[in-house]
């Protein structure tokens, strides 16, 4: 049985963060760490060389009531650093639901958003079923432009269209017992088959994530249910996702069905596969490094090999210090 030797976090040299080989032999990774039966959570470096061979698709056929009508906010207008190009965001994801490579967006094009309807019970006063049009006529939209930093140590620049999630917080009413939040993506066996490592079924599905409730309601906490204009393509989380700028990408959240008031913090995803790899509250921070690399600095996706993106030092809570370091002093 073959075996994958994954160096310990202290023999790591900074300059080799994220590796080039880490980027262009994903599967043959995978299948070592599924060989030597690993950690799981080895495999969320896998799949970063996108196709680019088909035509991706940059719209979604979900139909948002007023969706034409939002302005950007010009408080969240502009970061330091260029828009990621839009065809490169689009073919460059992660959503586990349909693959653990970066280019799911063809099986992601299987995501049934017709009718879709997302709950939101548990300890609220006003318990909400949304569709669509509700979500549309009920919550302004605005644009924003955020940063989006991955675990895996790369990032880029996105134009959001959405709603900042505390005016879904002021329509339900939490009861003040409520602590935390605990959002669900969609599931259905038959069509999000999940990745091949190892069989789909051991994992925990649904997807889950959380926030506490002081976090939910930051200025900068976002449901998106747009990006660069226009409605959410499926594989960026069609029709309705989180976006928590100053947490790492698996914080946010894709396709929500279901959001959960309650008192006790919430299992999710990722920290009950590895809780010493991803932990619950998983904020940007260069100081402290993942436990198989460092995460001082991140690479800007862009054309061509990983290897040639841009490299920056990583901003603590990604640059948005100004907004949430009062909830962790």
């Amino acid at each position: 049985m073959a075996r994958v030797h994954i160096p310990k976090p202290w023999n790591i040299p900074e300059r080799e963060v994220t590796p080039e080989a880490d980027f262009i032999n994903r599967r043959r990774f995978l299948t070592g760490i599924a060989g030597a039966g690993l950690s799981i959570a080895g495999a969320s470096l896998l799949g970063c060389e996108s196709n680019s061979e088909s035509k991706t698709p940059t719209k979604s056929d979900a139909n948002f009531t007023n969706f034409e009508s939002f302005e950007r906010n010009p408080n969240f207008a502009k970061v330091d650093r260029p828009l990621t190009d839009e065809a490169l965001a689009a073919k460059y994801n992660n959503f586990y639901e349909f693959g653990g490579t970066k280019s799911i967006w063809k099986k992601a094009q299987a995501l049934p958003t017709e009718n879709w309807k997302v709950e939101v019970s548990g300890m609220v006063q006003n318990p909400r079923t949304y569709d669509l049009d509700d979500i549309g006529k009920k919550f302004p939209l605005e644009e924003r432009v955020y940063r989006f930093r991955c675990v895996e140590a790369w990032a880029m620049v996105v134009p959001w269209t959405g709603f900042p999630m505390r005016l879904l917080i002021e329509d339900v009413q939490p009861a003040s017992a409520a602590k935390f939040v605990r959002f669900t993506t969609y599931y259905n066996r038959k069509i999000t088959k999940g990745p091949f490592w190892p069989p789909a079924s051991r994992l925990p599905w649904p997807y889950t994530e959380g926030l506490r409730i002081d976090e939910m309601a930051n200025e900068l906490a976002f449901f998106a249910v747009g990006i660069y204009g226009h409605a959410l393509p499926k594989q960026h989380g069609a029709p309705i996702r989180e976006v928590v700028p100053w947490k790492y990408g698996f914080k946010g959240a894709k396709s929500i069905v279901k959001i959960e008031f309650i008192d006790k913090q919430p299992a999710t995803f990722w920290n009950t596969l590895q809780p010493t790899e991803y932990d619950f509250e998983a904020n940007v921070n260069p100081n402290k490094p993942h436990p198989r690399w460092s995460q001082a600095t991140e690479r800007m996706i862009g054309p061509g090999r990983a290897s040639s993106w841009e490299r920056r030092p990583t901003l603590l809570y990604n640059g948005y210090a100004e907004y949430v370091k009062h909830l962790y002093a």
